[in-house]
């Protein structure tokens, strides 16, 4: 078995193209030390190379392609598993986009096929080819700066003090230098209770959160706080307890949101749609959680029709560096444009997730590079202006 990855990056601007002859004779004697086999098209400013070989080769040399300061924003478009090479048997061939025809190159590329059975663009491997040589691919390749660009700098503006019982996280848009939201997550271990009795006591939380997050929050910003989908189905008169929680708070039901989670099972779909309907008819907001990490989101989307989506970290993570991670979620944001639903992403870590998700279209983030503090908001400063 092969192991086969594909990936795409930017030639560095300091990088003289006229280097490529020799770069490319010393990569194909490497890939030949480790048995890998090398397509690369580069087009004057974009490289795009299948890899395949023994999975020990590939990553090996796919490592140290990532570290190569030649070229940056690699994203691997594709990993995948064969039965045998399609191409020659190991080294690496150059076909330049500038001076080898375009409408050749396909055959070209077909003509060096090697495997048992005759390849043809049905093979997915060569469909990445072909659309990165008809240069398709653009519209969804968002370029990113370095990380260095930019110095994250905490600034007191917008954080809530820490208060006792509830830790508050900020939901921002970092470019803006605007808190929308305030998260409140109730500081507490979650009780080791099953059934009814758990959501009865998700319920209590919640309620307690809302008490003291309505003495902490500023007037008229925007609460999110997380629920149990189940909570609103199998508690007596939940929604009655959550809007008397929530006057007694000081608040109104329009700075609320409500989070639930698409990892939790909902099991009572149609109850739970009603419950959606009478938050809604409250002026309650509604928003799917760590959505991407469960199998009920789209679902969720065609029956309750939420007004926000938060992207969790599982997806978000090295978004950057991830051409499967950014078809999902350039598809979501599609979905939610049409929609008119907001798109948060959570658990960003790096510049370089947040300035990917900026580009495609997301405005609202949280995440520890934003409050690395937890009661700080952390702005991003371009370093040349500082």
């Amino acid at each position: 078995m092969l192991t086969t990855i594909i990936y795409r990056s930017h030639i560095s601007d300091d990088v003289p193209v006229s280097i490529l002859p020799g770069m490319v004779e010393k990569a194909s004697l490497l890939n030949a030390s480790h048995q890998v086999t090398g397509i690369l098209l580069f087009n004057g400013t974009h490289f795009f190379q299948i890899l395949e070989g023994p999975e020990e080769g590939v990553l090996d040399i796919y490592n140290r392609i990532c570290q190569d300061p030649r070229h940056h924003n690699v994203v691997e478009l594709m990993r995948d598993y064969s039965p045998s090479r399609r191409f020659g048997n190991a080294g690496m061939e150059l076909f330049d986009l500038r001076t080898h025809d375009r409408g050749s190159v396909l055959q070209a590329v077909l003509d060096r096929g090697t495997s048992k059975y005759r390849l043809t663009y049905d093979d997915r491997g060569l469909q990445f080819l072909r659309t990165f040589v008809e240069a398709r691919e653009k519209e969804n390749y968002f370029e990113v700066l370095p990380a260095d660009y930019w110095d994250f700098v905490p600034n007191d503006s917008g954080a809530l003090p820490p208060a006792s019982g509830v830790i508050f996280r900020p939901v921002v848009d970092p470019l803006g230098r605007e808190v929308t939201a305030i998260e409140a997550i109730p500081d507490v271990a979650p009780a080791e209770l099953q059934g009814d009795a758990r959501y009865t006591h998700n319920l209590k939380v919640i309620m307690e959160a809302l008490r003291i997050a309505g003495n902490a929050c500023p007037d008229g910003m925007t609460l999110y706080i997380s629920i149990l989908p189940l909570t609103l189905v199998s508690v007596p008169g939940a929604i009655g307890q959550l809007l008397g929680a929530i006057d007694n708070a000081g608040l109104v039901p329009q700075q609320i949101i409500l989070g639930v989670s698409e990892t939790e099972v909902i099991s009572q779909l149609d109850e739970f749609t009603t419950a959606v309907r009478q938050l809604k008819e409250a002026g309650i907001s509604l928003s799917i959680d760590n959505f991407g990490d469960g199998s009920a989101g789209l679902s969720l989307l065609a029956y309750v029709q939420p007004d926000r989506i938060r992207i969790g970290g599982n997806i978000v993570r090295d978004i950057h560096r991830s051409g499967p991670k950014q078809a999902v979620v350039q598809a979501v944001i599609r979905c939610c444009s049409a929609l008119e639903i907001n798109v948060i992403a959570a658990g960003i870590e790096r510049a370089e997730e947040w300035m990917w998700l900026e580009a495609a279209g997301v405005i609202d983030f949280q995440g520890s590079l934003f409050s690395p503090e937890g009661t700080a908001v952390a702005w991003p400063e371009n370093r040349e202006a500082i």
